[in-house]
């Protein structure tokens, strides 16, 4: 192992267990079961935590479904609320255990986020709060939990950690977090009863948190490890959690019996008419798009948010003797300084995670080179939200380990990739590793395909350009013959004799065909993005980025006033970037306003983006059609038929892109077999076009 990273690699204890290092899976949401056949332990979870213990997580919690009694309603997330789930728990300790990881179990109660879940009926609350006054928007009119019904879900929490232990789990984690039951209780914003489980006291205020650990510890034994997840502040809410109150409550947990801390924050949205509230183990959304707001002096907001929680989770350090753990967008260099400097003891991942599960070894082994990135996209956790299964942008296996496994091709083929963006890299690099003698070319001098553009236009918040480092050096890794600088031919690709031709060329760009299209003022994406690319082959893209903010080259290119064609993802995001660089934008689209920004995750990124590019005085024009362009602007027909100019120095194209029929023809003919993928197949995003790389690598 590496002395770099020796921090991270020392061993630690969490009560009589010892962890052998300092890496942890905390439990999450994966949304891989079936509701309607109760939410059994299935294959497909176990291969994944079988592949996270192997790649050297010491400690591995996962997420039960959230607890309640009616065992009919359909609740996401795999059970432990009745003793036929221990079995399936019993297996997902095994795989654990297997390969030297300790398993842990999160328990948690939705509480008032009840209602959230499919078939859940709604549910009460710390105290009866009126809509109108509830600390999160669409939160209220709910009643306010009994003393009966708070000591039944004390008990609930008590039976189901004696089931973790009964299935051979060697510990729980206690969610206290979010907005869930028990936060409910230590929040003076949601709780205000006057009762024993009132906030007259911290005693009060701690009761139902303190009798779930005793609870706990009386049916499992005082030895049953147990770490306790709350929220360190409760960010920009008014009579939200405070630090000070915080680190009471970690003393407090600690003398019930909790055996570690962890400490992550929650935010209350700054935006304002966005029904939002997030945990600060996602504190890149924190700050996007461009915070505004006050920072608060607990949350390390540089780096992007990555380390956000180290404040806090320093802050409970100081006044406690046992391990404490946080989240939020960490990494191998940010977590061995914070150990190191004796802020925290242990690093807690997700999403690092979900794209790589072989991460821990990685690391102490000093191969971070090849340590596939997270780029920060949240296509994993939009899908939590929306109850779907989760997928990653750049590790098309997660979910899939089995399956994906990489395994000789049955029969070795010649394969020509034409392209080298993220389709034509990984069917490349899977393809090559099975055996088969993989060819790609790619007009450009360099790999990457549209991934450098996208890089650009969306600034460091998505580390696209890691994506495209590693997805680089895969390719050569694997054994794949690279041939920059060469655009496919039909006469290139018969003299290769190919078996199979991956067509992975890209999508191509709509221009409308109106009068004026062609004139000097006019921007095609097509020709932004050539543009774009060629500096990107001798520039890198953060010094592109500085070089195109400065005042000499700021309209060069492009002028002050920018009219966009086409408000979806690809415009929304231009526009971003264009106000960075000091435009003002107009974005118009034929459809209606309700489709503007699609493409944009709904949860994490729509909602925040548009309201940001309307704050900074983005018009959008919808419901249109497209007339003329002229040397003031565009033209516009209106749905009243009459029209509108509207006034642009430069008019830019942003539509969707088409499939690339042509890339498509110039395989034909060969007597081989033609497989196209990605944009050039169908047009859709980063995650699409990776997974539909993987998946043809493997079948090949």
């Amino acid at each position: 192992m590496t002395t770099k990273y020796s921090h991270l690699a020392a061993p630690i204890r969490i009560g009589n267990l010892e962890l052998r290092n300092r890496f942890m899976k905390n439990g999450t949401g994966f949304f891989w079961d079936d509701p309607d056949s109760g939410s059994y332990i299935n294959d497909r979870y176990l291969d994944y935590f079988e592949a996270l213990a192997k790649g050297g997580t010491a400690l591995i919690s996962s997420a039960s479904g959230p607890l309640g009694r009616d065992l009919e309603a359909k609740m996401p997330g795999f059970r432990i609320i009745d003793d036929r789930y221990i079995p399936g728990w019993q297996r997902w300790a095994d795989v654990v255990h297997r390969h030297g990881a300790v398993a842990f179990g999160q328990l948690f109660h939705l509480g008032p986020m009840a209602p959230l879940l499919i078939n859940v009926p709604p549910s009460a609350s710390a105290s009866a709060i009126p809509r109108e006054e509830s600390p999160r928007p669409g939160f209220g009119d709910y009643r306010a939990f009994t003393v009966p019904e708070i000591e039944d879900i004390i008990d609930l929490f008590g039976e189901c950690a004696e089931r973790q232990k009964k299935a051979g789990l060697d510990g729980t984690e206690l969610n206290a977090a979010c907005n869930h039951f028990i936060n409910n209780f230590l929040s003076r914003a949601w709780n205000r009863r006057e009762d024993e489980y009132g906030i007259g006291s911290m005693e009060n205020r701690t009761r139902v948190a303190v009798n779930i650990i005793r609870e706990i510890k009386r049916r499992n034994g005082a030895d049953w490890p147990l770490i306790m997840l709350f929220n360190g502040m409760e960010v920009d809410l008014d009579n939200g959690i405070t630090i000070e109150e915080s680190t009471e409550f970690a003393k407090i947990f600690v003398a019930a019996g909790a055996d570690a801390l962890e400490v992550r924050g929650e935010y209350y949205t700054w935006t304002k008419d966005v029904d939002r509230r997030e945990s600060l183990h996602f504190p890149d959304m924190y700050l996007y798009p461009h915070r505004t707001g006050p920072v608060d002096p607990y949350v390390d907001a540089s780096r992007r948010g990555a380390g956000a929680n180290i404040p806090m989770a320093a802050e409970i350090k100081k006044v406690v003797t046992v391990p404490v753990i946080t989240v939020g967008r960490l990494d191998w260099e940010i977590g061995e300084k914070a150990i190191a400097e004796g802020k925290i003891d242990i690093v807690s991942m997700n999403r690092r995670l979900f794209a790589d599960p072989g991460l821990p070894n990685k690391v102490l082994h000093a191969d971070t080179r090849d340590i596939n990135p997270c780029s920060s996209c949240m296509t994993c956790f939009d899908a939590c939200e929306h109850f779907e299964p989760v997928r990653c942008r750049v590790n098309a296996s997660l979910g899939h380990e089995r399956e994906y496994a990489i395994r000789p091709a049955p029969v070795k083929k010649k394969v020509v990739v034409v392209g080298g963006g993220p389709s034509g890299m990984e069917a490349a690099r899977v393809a090559a590793l099975r055996g088969h003698e993989v060819v790609l070319y790619e007009k450009l001098h360099k790999l990457g395909g549209s991934l450098p553009v996208a890089a650009l236009v969306k600034g460091p918040r998505e580390d696209i350009a890691g994506l495209v480092h590693y997805l680089d050096r895969q390719v050569h890794s694997a054994g794949v013959t690279v041939h920059l600088g060469k655009a496919a031919t039909h006469e290139m690709l018969a003299k290769e004799h190919p078996d199979a031709v991956v067509v992975a060329a890209g999508g191509t760009h709509e221009v409308p065909a109106i009068p004026g299209i062609n004139g000097s003022n006019v921007l095609p994406a097509a020709e932004l993005h050539k543009m774009a690319k060629t500096l990107l082959q001798v520039v890198p893209i953060g010094a592109l980025r500085t070089l195109q903010s400065l005042p000499v080259a700021r309209d060069v290119m492009i002028g002050k006033r920018v009219v966009i064609m086409g408000g979806r993802l690809h415009g929304c995001q231009t526009a971003e970037y264009l106000i960075g660089l000091g435009k003002q934008v107009t974005i118009v689209d034929t459809a209606s306003r309700d489709e503007i920004g699609e493409g944009l995750l709904e949860v994490f990124l729509k909602p925040y983006l548009l309201f940001w590019l309307e704050d900074q005085g983005v018009e959008f024009v919808t419901d249109v059609t497209y007339d003329r362009v002229t040397k003031e602007g565009l033209v516009v027909r209106t749905k009243d038929g009459g029209t509108r100019l509207l006034e642009a120095d430069t008019v830019m194209t942003a539509l969707p892109l088409h499939p690339n029929k042509a890339a498509t023809a110039l395989a034909q003919g060969l007597g081989a077999e033609v497989h196209t993928i990605g944009d050039a197949a169908d047009p859709q995003l980063i995650v699409d076009a990776i997974a539909a790389g993987a998946r043809l690598g493997h079948e090949l």
